[in-house]
């Protein structure tokens, strides 16, 4: 993601917010499109992409 910097100041990049933000807009959109009224465990887990490596080992 490029940031133009502001004429007379230093634009500075947090690339871990920038991508925590990204993960929460990702959980709001899938919230937005639930049927149900939370978002289970599970599909939180989709959403954000997380494996469970002991799930590997099990299956």
């Amino acid at each position: 993601m490029y940031v133009a910097p502001t004429p007379g100041k230093t634009a500075v990049q947090d690339h871990v917010a920038l991508a925590e933000i990204e993960l929460c807009g990702d959980l709001i959109i899938a919230a937005s499109a639930a049927d149900e009224e939370r978002l289970s465990p599970d599909r939180i887990d989709e959403v954000l992409k997380v494996t469970d490596p002991d799930a590997q080992e099990r299956g």
